[in-house]
């Protein structure tokens, strides 16, 4: 597994993170959750050299931070944690609101480094930004944070150029994480320039579009998966996003690898300064992802697939109508 900075002025990660959300939260139901399978999966991500773990307090209200506990109990060296904080959620799972003031920024990482049972958060960021709370009064509490040596990196989430620009003059920032795939190529247009300008590393999640791009969704999902609700994999946009999951399939056929490596390889292949996530709960799933990082693409192979997958040519917002107001669209 290869090394890089993550930016200019962040950690030195692996080559692929390990985004642990799936574990506890969003997909399937927690009578489908494997706690112990979760457990050696993260185990053997770290084996295989990944040194990077993405996840947020908010993920199973907690749960997730206490599986990545489990998974580190033992182990000499502690992974890069990346940890996202601000979604309130009830005791019945569902969703209250969000809440990054500066106040609630200093009790959630309280909490978090509780959880993980660690001296301090690797890169701690908002998950999501509301317009009605200042950027700079988040940055700052952060910033704070670092001082007292309980922060190591500022990061965002989601977050466009302007809000990048405003938090990057609070502190510098060593990352934004965003949806970045084949599928959803947004940050294109305008966020991933600022972010090569700034220095700040690109940590992309979502890389196989939530299940999409790996050909095995049937487009039937339980009322908890968050897939139930998202136009992207529902009803007609589904039916259309199969046709262009074929497409990757022939693609992948031709240089006889999966779709989800091929997919996962195409991320890689768009600059050193973007990690992307692979999100999995299970080690045979994880062992095929990790198989892309041999996966050489020539520039005719890259822009092939450039032009063959542009910016919304798949149906359907990412998220629902909601959600889609504190993303970038």
């Amino acid at each position: 597994m290869n090394s890089k900075q993550l930016g200019t002025n962040g950690p030195i990660v692996s080559s692929l993170g390990l985004g642990c959300m799936g574990m506890s939260d969003f997909y399937g139901s927690k009578a489908t959750r494997d706690d112990e399978e979760s457990i050696l999966t993260i185990r053997s991500a770290l084996d295989a050299g990944i040194n990077f773990l993405d996840t947020g307090d908010y993920y199973g209200a907690g749960h997730n931070e206490l599986l990545i506990k489990e998974a580190l109990k033992g182990r000499h060296e502690c992974p890069v944690i990346s940890v996202k904080f601000g979604a309130l959620r009830t005791p019945s799972g569902g969703w209250a609101g969000i809440d990054i003031r500066p106040q609630a920024v200093k009790n959630f990482a309280a909490y978090s480094l509780t959880r993980l049972g660690i001296e301090a958060i690797d890169i701690y960021q908002p998950g999501r930004i509301p317009p009605d709370i200042p950027i700079e009064d988040t940055i700052g509490a952060i910033a704070d944070l670092v001082k007292e040596g309980k922060v190591r990196y500022i990061g965002l989430s989601e977050a466009n150029s302007q809000i990048l620009r405003k938090a990057h003059a609070v502190h510098p920032i060593a990352a934004v994480e965003v949806e970045y795939s084949l599928a959803t190529r947004v940050i294109e247009k305008d966020l991933l320039k600022t972010c090569r300008e700034l220095g700040v590393g690109v940590v992309a999640y979502g890389v196989l579009s939530r299940g999409l791009l790996t050909g095995t969704l049937k487009g039937e999902y339980e009322k908890s998966d968050f897939r139930a609700h998202a136009p992207r994999f529902t009803g007609k946009n589904f039916e259309i996003n199969q046709q262009k999951v074929a497409l990757l399939q022939r693609f992948a056929n031709d240089k006889g690898v999966s779709p989800s490596q091929l997919a996962i390889a195409w991320v890689q292949h768009q600059g050193e300064d973007i990690l992307p996530l692979v999100g999995t709960t299970n080690r045979k799933r994880l062992s095929e992802n990790l198989s892309s990082i041999d996966i050489k693409l020539s520039k005719e192979e890259v822009q092939q697939l450039n032009e063959t997958f542009p910016e919304g040519i798949f149906a359907g917002d990412r998220y629902d109508e909601n959600q889609m107001k504190i993303v970038i669209h």
